[in-house]
């Protein structure tokens, strides 16, 4: 195992117990809407977490993790790839086009995918890194300009494009709804469209939402102050 300072015993179980609350809901969720519990992909968003937190969540069993900044995720990964293989990382935040290439350097999938610009600059990036992660396309359900994704008058021309003029090959959507509204018709229209379009990956769904998001059909739930507690 690589040198990391392990998380304090106490931090370590509550991660853990966490970790099976939230499985466990996950599984409920699975259980009310028909669908098998392996039918849904756990993130474990620990950004802002110390690699110390990580190593508790991996010691526990989670092997998929989320981040938003592509610089924390590059000091916490790559250094714990060879003493847990099974890791994968998910890039879930705004990415700005320069960070693009790190991001393909060190990402198993990339949630936000939202502008002509971007998609450019992973595709030269996935040719110079010769790595292929996944990518999803980030929707923006709620139209709100604070907030990254393609809005959704655009998505489905977006989604074209990424296809036809820059040779990617999404494989889902993600969405972030209002922290006001009711989540559910927003993660019923991303549905919509990934039906459209053929996609197979929903990610949607959070801390306060992912039971809702598993009703909608979510296949990943991004799940960080459950697991880690507030940052």
């Amino acid at each position: 195992m690589p040198d990391h300072a392990a998380a304090p015993d106490a931090a370590a179980a509550a991660i853990a117990a966490n970790l099976a609350r939230v499985r466990g809901r996950i599984a409920e969720a699975c259980a009310r809407a028909g669908r098998p519990a392996q039918a849904v992909t756990l993130v474990a968003v620990s950004k802002t977490h110390p690699t110390a937190a990580v190593v508790a969540a991996l010691a526990a069993g989670q092997a998929v993790f989320g981040e938003n900044r592509v610089q924390e995720a590059a000091g916490k990964f790559p250094a714990l790839r060879a003493a847990w293989p099974a890791l994968r990382l998910h890039v879930i935040g705004a990415l700005q086009t320069n960070k693009a290439r790190d991001a393909v350097r060190i990402a198993d999938c990339i949630e936000s995918l939202d502008r002509p610009r971007l998609a450019a600059a992973i595709a030269a990036a996935m040719h110079a890194e010769g790595r292929q992660p996944d990518l999803l396309v980030q929707v923006n359900t709620g139209d709100e300009p604070q907030k990254a994704g393609v809005p959704r008058a655009e998505a489905d021309a977006f989604l074209r494009a990424c296809r036809e003029e820059h040779g990617l090959s999404p494989r889902g959507l993600m969405c972030i709804p209002p922290a006001e509204a009711d989540p559910r018709p927003h993660f019923a229209l991303l549905a919509e469209l990934a039906a459209r379009h053929g996609l197979s990956v929903l990610s949607m769904g959070m801390s306060g939402d992912f039971e809702a998001a598993i009703a909608c059909g979510a296949t990943h739930v991004r799940v960080g102050t459950a697991i880690f507690g507030a940052r």
